[in-house]
């Protein structure tokens, strides 16, 4: 059933809702001034120059406010054009040069001074005029008794007629004096198409304009044109951005009639239609009919991301322009909602599209960015986290500079901002002394700064150790009771013991050795891949160590020192290192021993795999391969014979299909339960397959093709 209110019915043509346009006869420009003033247009255009900004010597006419207005330029009853009228309204701009002394009080009885108040101030205003690919500058020159100054009061306004303009144009319009005493005036207008304009039988470009209604039906928006078989027409879908140029998102030549299909999905406020007839100098129509539909502003939201860029920058990546503000938070580590610093630090009108930087001196994992629509919270991100760690237990306090070179200092907590020095029940006020202590020595991080205001994070890790010392204090008495308490019953004291010997012996022969799983990161896929293996090997359990789960490691380490790391205390244990061949990781092999031992570049930061090649390789060209390294491969993905020979000294094994044996080189050698392995091999396998079915499904796949990839059986 069609939504009423959603009908809009927008003919290109005549509609109830149309503006009837002065008409002016003749090409000629000209311009006209208010009662009081005198003006003069210059004869033809002069160049755009307004020069630098200089001092007014004494009271100077200057531009204030401009006003447009649309009228029709007529040369014939039917050939007229849009045209813009210019209202230009002046003030004036400083103040006449006062008498010192006693003298200021006789102007009246001073004919010297009544002299200037006879003669007249004069101004050249300029006019600026853009309106692809016009562009057009005039000059107008004002005149205005100096008896009828009054500094800073408006004396009046000039009227220009009128720069012709296209139908549905974007115009800009700017106007200053030439001297220049002040930045110029500028305004940007879209003007109206043929449907909004009583124009049709007046200008000739309006009177073939195809026909469009915009409707909607259930989760569908039908646009319906509603023209002749044999006339053809261009339609355009594309985002009109307040902010940057316009992005194009369809574009078709159709001939009518044409009814085309929406999803509500893809409804933006933004999104604007454009139809024009396909002949020369067609007048092209625009609508933006999904402004005001909630769905569209939906959509809008859930497309809206806000990201982190490097030092203190941040963006919002969006396909329209956001009518939002963002602000600072303060996120405390035991939750709630994270509380606004706002007014210490000014709302942020919302830039989509371009970076933006914090007025911070440095960051912290607990500031957060919130971006608000109509007082309705839309965005949350604490933007550094991923950086610098999870949130902190710290506080943040608020100091301020108060009269005569006073400093008050308040903690931000959720029930406000407590000064440190209070007799409040809270946390900040049981610490104040301490906080103050700690601010004063330069313990605490500045974050803010200003004339008046400046925001300090201070570490509370040693106030929370010091609360758990008692804890622990209770516990040591408690354990001291109970070693006592079972001195009492020695006997059964042993026999815990002993079983608890045994447990832990069992649980040291289940464990096994640890392992290192290296692999080259290709895609998203096999790294799923690789973690469903990482995954099924701790549930053995077996300890495991994969870059997968170290990205914040690799990322303040680097890949080649994860990775020494994680392999000396892997044989140091006396575990194995994993090498898990693919395409990719073969490929690096091969570049390695073909560039004399040089390793090639690693492929991203958490590339630990060609950052270990240096010392991987090596060990195998020495010898030193057996008993530390384990190879393996994924069925369908890599022949036996692509693994390099030089990698063979150690065993190399087909996943799933020879699990058992994978698993028994990953065990100690004790340990070799034909039983124990096959049932552990089913329940790799059983976490192994969904991944690896999901991997060769993938169309398109880059490994279905050359030497060394699926074998395809």
């Amino acid at each position: 059933m069609p939504v009423p209110w959603f009908l809009l019915s927008l003919a290109l043509g005549r509609s109830p809702m149309v503006l009837s346009l002065e008409r002016l006869e003749g090409p000629q420009d000209t311009a006209r001034c208010s009662p009081g003033l005198s003006c003069h247009l210059w004869d033809g255009d002069v160049l755009c120059l307004p020069g630098s900004i200089v001092s007014a010597p004494g009271p100077v006419l200057v531009p204030t406010r401009l006003q447009t207005e649309l009228v029709l330029r007529c040369y014939q009853e039917t050939d007229c054009d849009l045209c813009v009228r210019v209202a230009i309204h002046l003030a004036v701009h400083g103040h006449w040069e006062e008498p010192k002394g006693e003298e200021k009080f006789q102007r009246a009885a001073d004919s010297e001074l009544e002299e200037p108040r006879n003669a007249f101030l004069q101004a050249q205003v300029v006019l600026s005029f853009q309106a692809y690919p016009t562009a057009r500058c005039v000059l107008l020159e004002v005149q205005v008794p100096a008896a009828l100054v009054q500094p800073g009061q408006s004396v009046g306004s000039v009227v220009f007629d009128c720069f012709e303009a296209a139908l549905g144009a974007e115009v800009r319009i700017w106007s200053y004096t030439q001297p220049r005493y002040q930045k110029e005036l500028n305004l940007t207008q879209h003007l109206p198409d043929c449907k909004g304009l009583e124009v049709r039988d007046s200008i000739q470009s309006c009177w073939a304009l195809p026909w469009l209604n915009v409707s909607a039906d259930g989760d569908d928006v039908h646009l319906v044109l509603d023209v002749s078989e044999e006339q053809r027409f261009g339609l355009s879908l594309y985002w009109n951005q307040v902010q940057g140029p316009t992005k194009p998102w369809w574009h078709r030549n159709l001939t009518g009639p044409q009814t085309i299909t929406l999803n509500h999905t893809d409804l933006f406020p933004c999104l604007c239609i454009q139809v024009w007839p396909l002949e020369p100098d067609s007048v092209r129509t625009s609508i933006c009919p999904f402004r005001e539909d909630p769905r569209a502003h939906r959509n809008l939201w859930h497309a809206a991301r806000l990201q982190l860029l490097p030092q203190r920058g941040w963006r919002i990546d969006a396909p329209c322009s956001l009518p939002a503000e963002a602000t600072l938070c303060w996120q405390a580590l035991g939750g709630g909602p994270c509380q606004s610093l706002v007014p210490l630090l000014p709302r942020v009108n919302v830039t989509i599209n371009k970076a933006l930087e914090l007025p911070l001196l440095n960051v912290h994992p607990n500031l957060c960015v919130q971006v608000s629509s109509w007082e309705k919270l839309q965005l949350q991100k604490c933007l550094w986290v991923d950086s610098l760690g999870p949130l902190k237990d710290d506080m943040l306090l608020v100091e301020t500079q108060g009269p005569h070179d006073n400093r008050s200092v308040c903690a931000l907590e959720p029930s406000g901002c407590t000064p440190l020095l209070s007799m409040a029940s809270t946390r900040a006020a049981r610490l104040g002394d301490q906080l103050l202590q700690d601010l004063q020595s330069g313990q605490c991080l500045l974050l803010w700064d200003d004339d008046l205001r400046a925001l300090w994070a201070c570490p509370m890790d040693k106030y929370v150790h010091q609360r758990w010392a008692l804890v622990w204090l209770a516990c040591l008495l408690f354990a001291a009771v109970l070693f006592l308490l079972l001195l009492f019953k020695k006997d059964r004291v042993k026999v815990w013991l002993r079983l608890l010997k045994e447990d832990i012996r069992a649980g040291a022969a289940a464990r096994s050795r640890a392992a290192l799983l290296l692999y080259s990161a290709e895609d998203s896929g096999f790294e799923r891949l690789v973690g469903a293996l990482a995954s099924a090997l701790c549930q053995l359990p077996l300890r495991v160590a994969v870059d997968l789960w170290s990205r914040l490691e690799l990322s303040t380490q680097g890949p080649l020192a994860w990775f020494h790391a994680q392999r000396r205390q892997t044989l140091q244990e006396g575990g194995v290192v994993v090498l898990l061949f693919s395409p990719g990781a073969v490929a690096l092999c091969q570049e390695w021993l073909q560039d004399g031992a040089r390793a090639p570049a690693p492929q991203g930061p958490h590339d630990a795999f060609a950052a270990s090649l240096s010392c991987v390789l090596p060990d195998f060209l020495q010898g030193r391969a057996p008993g530390r390294y384990v190879g393996a491969y994924f069925d369908g993905l890599l022949h036996s014979e692509a693994v390099p020979a030089l990698f063979r000294s150690v065993p190399v094994f087909s996943l799933p299909s020879q699990l058992p044996g994978f698993l028994g080189a990953l065990h100690e050698p004790g340990d070799t339960r034909p039983g124990l392995l096959g049932e552990r091999a089913r329940q790799v396998s059983q976490a192994l397959q969904p991944a690896l079915d999901q991997l060769l499904q993938v169309p398109g796949d880059p490994r279905d093709s050359g030497d060394g990839t699926r074998d395809g059986t």
